[in-house]
């Protein structure tokens, strides 16, 4: 299925107004379509963003969607369930340290995102040096006016100052404060349940790419 179908918004929103363990399982039937819908989309997503980058290899659904159950062990919310499905399209699938794609389902907050999340210090710090060292290849990718427009930010969280070992000078300084890189493009409702739904992510990961390949040939020399 190339869109996500009203039934498995319609699910995730009453799984946010009703986040119970017995609500879960009197509507599991509606979780399982929901479930099979967005595995059958991310299957989808998966062959369209391999027909322009090869390097995520032959992956399925099962490598890169996230479980709807929420580690609530070290958490003072204790709801059981996640009201949102995500997958994260990488070599390695959704475990991989590589920089990769992502795509979040939630009520009224989809969005097309991607990037790295959460790297390694060592990781981050290799990405830094890179957007150091080459910034105007850098800035050329990220302060391209089609690039701006497509995604407003980068990344959300960054670090006060610039972290020790880089120039605080540079024009790429505010970049280099960045904790994570995560291109982010927001969602409509309507785009998310319609046909276009397939076309339209994939000419976003596209505009993605260049980024993409820029963070992962940095995360090699890691």
């Amino acid at each position: 299925m190339s869109f996500i179908h009203p039934k498995t918004i319609d699910f995730l929103s009453n799984l946010k107004e009703n986040n119970t363990r017995e609500w879960f399982n009197d509507n599991r039937s509606g979780y399982e379509f929901a479930r099979q819908n967005f595995s059958d989309f991310t299957n989808s997503l998966i062959a369209a963003i391999a027909s322009f980058d090869s390097s995520i290899g032959t992956l399925e659904a099962k490598d890169c969607t996230f479980r709807i159950y929420r580690d609530v062990r070290f958490s003072k919310n204790k709801v059981p369930y996640k009201f949102n499905m995500g997958a994260y399209i990488s070599r390695g699938g959704k475990k991989s340290p590589f920089a990769g794609y992502y795509f979040h389902t939630e009520p009224n907050e989809s969005f097309i995102s991607g990037g790295i999340y959460m790297p390694s210090s060592n990781v981050l710090n290799s990405i830094r040096k890179d957007i150091e060292t080459y910034s105007e290849k850098f800035l050329g990718i990220v302060e391209n006016s089609e690039f701006k427009n497509t995604f407003p930010s980068i990344g959300s969280e960054s670090l006060k100052r610039v972290p020790q070992g880089f120039n605080p000078d540079s024009p790429v300084a505010e970049y280099l404060k960045l904790k994570h890189i995560t291109p982010n493009h927001s969602l409509p409702n309507q785009v998310l349940v319609s046909d276009e739904l397939l076309t339209y992510t994939t000419n976003i990961y596209k505009k993605m790419l260049p980024l993409i390949e820029f963070l992962n040939e940095a995360i090699e020399q890691n």
